[in-house]
């Protein structure tokens, strides 16, 4: 309790034959009675008081607790949380239902910690007047966007990530088109479960990024505190000199050529065919790409321009696979199909986290 309200400081229980209660001493008041704390107070000395007398029956056990945060401000909530982890006993397990905004960063920050310690189960979308199963969620930038909406309404839209990348490809505005925020939207799959606070925007050109067109990297920072802005452009034919000076003005270059260039990567063609059980298809896969780049650089491109070749790698791969549903045109492929299997633990994801966060 001490932890929690520092100068509120637990006495006793009093004479339990004479009104007895729980004192406590309070600031320069002493013999406080529990009448008299705090709605937040009370309610943060019922759960421990629970709890300190719960753990000695029930060692290996589920503890539930329906919204413990309330009367509590955001500040108290997360370390409340801390308390009860501390006080559980044994092999037992805390369940809590919470929109708590202090409760939710406390679980991040548990679950950042250990992956393993903290499950999160997302009540939204299901129809519970049917059976239904609900699978542990991935905090994701998107869940916490959802965990917003229901915490805090319309301000929601002014909870600002902690990082914006500032990318190439056409913005939402003035070019409207089915490819909007392409690369934006890859990177955005490809980093969402470990990085669900950095939000990605498509902002032009090469040219437009870097000489900051739309003003982001200048504004965005002012608008919210404590953001950072990175500028992200494609390597393209930018020469080694033009890459030093780009880093010098805190401009970040792609090691390839564009974002294609990890898409289309062998590593990502032959995980496309394993996940479709088609393992064996791999070399042929990766025969029509071979080909496709030929006659890409047959009609004048560089040897590393795979989005001049990616139409047809995406085609010849449907044939091949058989794939059926797995994107329109190849932006849609590359962006619903082939981006997921970019993920931690493949080379594809190790190069290119390097290439934009340096780590």
């Amino acid at each position: 309790m001490q932890r929690l309200f520092p100068d509120l400081t637990f006495v006793g229980v009093g004479n339990p034959l004479d009104q007895g209660t729980f004192h406590f001493d309070k600031g320069t008041i002493k013999n406080f009675e529990y009448l008299n704390l705090s709605g937040g107070e009370k309610a943060s000395f019922d759960l421990i008081l629970d709890f300190v007398v719960k753990r000695r029956s029930y060692l290996d056990a589920i503890y539930c607790i329906d919204e413990p945060e309330t009367h509590l401000n955001t500040r108290i909530q997360g370390a409340l949380l801390q308390e009860l982890l501390e006080l559980l006993p044994g092999d037992s397990q805390l369940w809590i239902a919470s929109h708590s905004i202090g409760m939710m960063r406390k679980a991040r920050e548990l679950y950042d910690a250990d992956p393993s310690s903290v499950v999160f189960l997302d009540f939204s979308g299901h129809d519970f007047d049917l059976a239904t199963a609900i699978e542990p969620t991935k905090p994701t930038r998107a869940f916490w966007a959802n965990v917003l909406h229901v915490a805090l309404d319309d301000l929601a839209s002014l909870v600002a990530p902690r990082e914006v990348v500032i990318c190439e490809g056409n913005p939402v505005t003035p070019v409207r088109g089915k490819n909007v925020e392409y690369d934006a939207r890859v990177y955005s799959t490809i980093f969402a479960d470990e990085m669900p606070d950095v939000t990605f925007v498509s902002a032009g050109s090469a040219n437009q990024v870097s000489g900051d067109f739309l003003a982001l990297a200048t504004t965005l920072p002012k608008v919210a505190s404590g953001m950072s802005v990175r500028r992200l452009i494609d390597l393209d034919d930018h020469a080694p000199a033009d890459v030093i000076d780009y880093k010098q003005q805190g401009i970040t270059v792609l090691g390839r050529r564009h974002i294609e260039a990890y898409l289309f990567d062998d590593e990502v063609l032959k995980a496309l065919c394993d996940s479709v059980g088609k393992s064996a298809d791999a070399p042929a896969v990766l025969s029509a790409k071979n080909q496709a780049v030929a006659n890409s650089v047959a009609r004048g491109n560089p040897p590393d321009d795979i989005k001049s070749a990616a139409g047809n790698i995406y085609t010849e791969t449907k044939r091949i696979l058989g794939l059926t549903q797995a994107g329109n045109d190849r932006h849609a492929f590359a962006r619903n199909t082939l981006a997921p299997l970019i993920k931690p633990g493949t080379t594809m994801y190790a190069a290119l986290k390097q290439d934009i966060f340096g780590s």
